[in-house]
């Protein structure tokens, strides 16, 4: 990596650094990933991090009872398996102590508090501008980075959504989303909106019912809620050595039937399933089912309340589809996340409009001009796993190549003088 200074007279203008190999964008797991088989190829690179640390969503914006819904072997990161003495679903601290073992195993040093601005390809010299912007205290920089590959790292969960709910801003009570939500130990005795019912909206409802709370969880559309375990086994784990065999639409059937064997039917409790089976939704809409873990149990027993959507609040009430109103003390918005990547990236051939590639798993990985995506297959850790293993190699068998050509170029006795 090579800065490039200016003279005083263009102080304000961005510092330029080459970087010979790729940059990285994103410090989670799938930019760590693509780190560690960078790394273990010889590759340099550059790792960009907004955050002041590695897996930032993990570490600041995920509530504190949350466990890997998937159990530790289809979570980890490639080369570094889970501690043998880790449970099947490791918890939210020992995911994040995995993580930042990884990142020593690997001598993974990300440039933290720098953050994006654009990544734009120049024809004119074929290679990718990446612009930054720091901070330190009150100092602030700018950095140009110039470089042959770009490695979107950011993930599907970037930024929050904020919904535009009528009357939201005159509610006058507590409203939080779910990445700022730690524990139900604030919420005791109160009763609180949980907008949404995904994996998110489930977890925290029933987290506020172990903390006294009252919640009521907003279900607008139909869900998948399936056993975490069947017969004593992973669900997921079950459905992938069942895709081995047999089609996706068998083994959506096979797996709804084996699920209202255990659950029964939910509709009643105002869970209404979609027509199209859980891994076709996930394939094709990108939906993940709802994995249950003592939700439902709670919302049998009317302690978690299951209502419609909503059509608007007003100060300390919310008034839903069906008419009814309920004086409520908070909110909890678990309306999830989107992809940060339109926001930054200067393309649009290989990503669309929702940041995410435009071709499906598996072949959303690499784009033209060295570019790269990883973390954006809606299939969890191992999909990112995947992505990044492919990366690693394609950019290393390059960058090897590239190498290979240059040496070939250098007389014999300028590269016996180099040796000294």
């Amino acid at each position: 990596m090579f800065s490039f200074s200016f003279s005083d007279q263009d102080f304000l203008a961005p510092r330029c650094v080459w970087v010979n190999g790729p940059v990285i964008v994103g410090a989670g797991p799938s930019g760590l990933a693509v780190a560690a088989g960078l790394k273990g190829q010889g590759v340099p690179y550059v790792m960009l991090e907004r955050a002041d640390c590695i897996a930032s969503l993990w570490q600041k914006h995920t509530y504190d009872r949350l466990k890997l819904h998937l159990p530790k072997q289809f979570c980890q990161l490639p080369n570094f398996p889970f501690p043998e003495n880790y449970p099947e679903y490791p918890n939210k601290k020992q995911f994040i102590d995995y993580l930042e073992s990884y990142a020593r195993q690997f001598n993974i040093s990300p440039q933290f508090n720098e953050c994006v601005e654009s990544a734009k390809y120049d024809e004119a010299c074929r290679l990718w501008r990446v612009k930054t912007v720091s901070t330190n205290g009150s100092t602030r920089s700018e950095v140009e980075y110039i470089c042959q590959w770009l490695v979107v790292a950011t993930g599907e969960n970037a930024e929050r959504i904020m919904p535009d709910i009528e009357g939201l801003q005159n509610f006058g009570g507590e409203v939080i989303h779910a990445c700022d939500y730690k524990s139900g130990e604030n919420f005791r005795g109160k009763n609180v909106l949980v907008v949404g019912c995904g994996n998110s909206g489930m977890e925290v409802s029933l987290d506020l019912c172990n903390h006294d709370a009252k919640p009521s969880m907003v279900v607008r559309s139909s869900v998948h809620i399936m056993p975490r375990e069947i017969f004593g086994k992973s669900s997921f784990e079950l459905a992938m050595f069942m895709l081995k065999w047999l089609p996706v639409w068998l083994v959506d059937k096979i797996l709804l039937f084996l699920t209202w064997m255990i659950l029964g039917n939910i509709e009643k409790y105002g869970l209404k399933r979609p027509s199209v089976g859980p891994l076709e939704l996930k394939n094709t809409q990108g939906k993940t089912p709802v994995l249950d873990i003592g939700a439902l149990k709670r919302i049998r027993s009317r302690e978690i309340k299951v209502v419609p959507g909503i059509k608007r609040f007003s100060c300390g009430m919310v008034e839903l589809v069906n008419g009814e109103q309920l004086e409520i003390d908070s909110v909890v918005l678990a309306t999830g996340y989107r992809s940060n990547v339109p926001y930054w990236l200067q393309e649009t051939e290989f990503f669309s409009k929702n940041g995410f590639p435009k071709a499906p798993f598996p072949n959303g990985w690499k784009g033209k001009s060295g570019l790269y995506a990883a973390g954006f297959t809606r299939k969890g850790l191992s999909g990112a796993s995947a992505d990044a293993t492919r990366i690693s190699q394609d950019i290393a068998k390059v960058w090897k190549e590239d190498l290979k050509q240059k040496k070939q170029k250098v007389p014999t006795h300028r590269r016996c003088i180099s040796t000294f």
